[in-house]
């Protein structure tokens, strides 16, 4: 289906509406790329670069300080709600009005609208966020042109009901394991039981103290918990193999490799396997452009509690934080919908900050 040409004159709140009418259902991302790519193309001051279904366009005025403006172009499969709709209270609803095309939105009219900025800026639209993070837009920018993601601070657009979210937690995934021997149930004497082996994991979880880490004055709490138990062969045999699959959500002072060395101690004596980990993202809010930022929006910094892209942006020495207009509570709901006064807010906001 065609689709009419981005008009980035419009405001924030209406923006928003025409990109929520161009379904971008991740993979299928390619023709809202396209129309991203031809409006930014269309303003002299940007220059542009295209990796896959990611555009990223820069100024380069020779400012002091260069900010990273991120979001994602996708959203998870339509649920019966595009296109949208605007309600009398301002309300819009649709695939995708809180996560994240209204914050995607924000970053078209900064691109249009602030030409020369106080600070020289990257605006990075990326692809296929909401599905595995190996397919992640943002990673491939990382890994394929760390260049274009060169800056001294990023905001990553991403739904945070108009509050500062600074940094995120790092995550890892262990199987703890424990080996026994088979034997008849009615025989169990002859055999050795691998679950009842994992009690002492189960213990060491029940009694285990989280962290509590403050970085630039924000408290980051640290969990560790299992969140699946796989062992048994038959309801009359004696089980030789169990595993615990055990989360770490850890603060993001400690590297990947840290968390890994201090959740081994932890389950010191036991089989301790790595099945996946994303690392943490600092804050960085003492960073002058951060500072300035935080100033700006007018609220008070919050961590955030969870794993989001700017752990990517961490990963190339970038301090990040989250801020966008949506509420995250909604995001991937049927009943997805965005104050268009928040939009509009947020639109304002972020201009403040880079005229100021």
């Amino acid at each position: 289906m065609a689709h009419p040409a981005l008009d980035l004159s419009l405001d924030a709140a209406r923006l928003t509406a025409q990109l929520v009418d161009f379904p971008s259902v991740s993979g299928d991302e390619k023709a809202l790329a396209d129309a991203v790519e031809e409006a930014l193309r269309a303003l002299p001051h940007l220059t542009v670069d295209r990796d896959g279904d990611a555009v990223v366009a820069r100024t380069n005025l020779g400012r002091a300080e260069r900010v990273v403006l991120a979001g994602h172009i996708d959203t998870v499969p339509i649920a019966d709600n595009v296109p949208s709709r605007l309600d009398e209270n301002g309300v819009l609803w649709g695939c995708g009005t809180s996560d994240m095309k209204s914050g995607v939105a924000v970053q078209l009219r900064i691109a249009q609208a602030v030409p020369a900025p106080n600070r020289d800026l990257t605006f990075v639209f990326y692809d296929h966020e909401e599905v595995a993070l190996e397919l992640n837009g943002l990673r491939r920018l990382a890994e394929r042109h760390p260049e274009w993601l060169a800056a001294d601070f990023a905001v990553l657009l991403e739904p945070t009901d108009g509050k500062v979210e600074a940094g995120c937690q790092g995550t890892l995934r262990v199987r703890v394991t424990t080996s026994g021997k088979r034997a008849h149930s009615a025989r169990s004497w002859l055999g050795e039981n691998a679950i009842h082996k994992a009690a002492p994991i189960l213990d060491r979880l029940v009694g285990y103290q989280p962290r509590r880490v403050d970085i630039d004055g924000l408290t980051y709490r640290e969990g560790l918990n299992a969140v699946r138990i796989e062992g048994g062969h038959a309801g009359n045999v004696i089980p030789d193999f169990c595993a615990v699959t055990v989360n770490y959500r850890f603060a993001p002072d400690r590297s990947e490799a840290e968390a890994l060395a201090h959740v081994r101690e932890v389950f010191d004596g036991f089989e301790v396997e790595a099945t996946d980990s994303a690392p943490g993202a600092l804050p960085g809010l003492s960073h002058p452009a951060a500072a300035a930022f935080v100033e700006s929006i007018g609220t008070e910094p919050a961590p955030k509690d969870a794993w989001t892209d700017v752990a990517f942006f961490s990963a190339l020495g970038v301090p990040a934080i989250n801020y966008g207009p949506g509420d995250p509570l909604l995001a991937h709901t049927r009943e997805e919908h965005v104050n268009t006064a928040a939009v509009l807010e947020a639109e304002q906001r972020l201009r403040a900050w880079l005229t100021a």
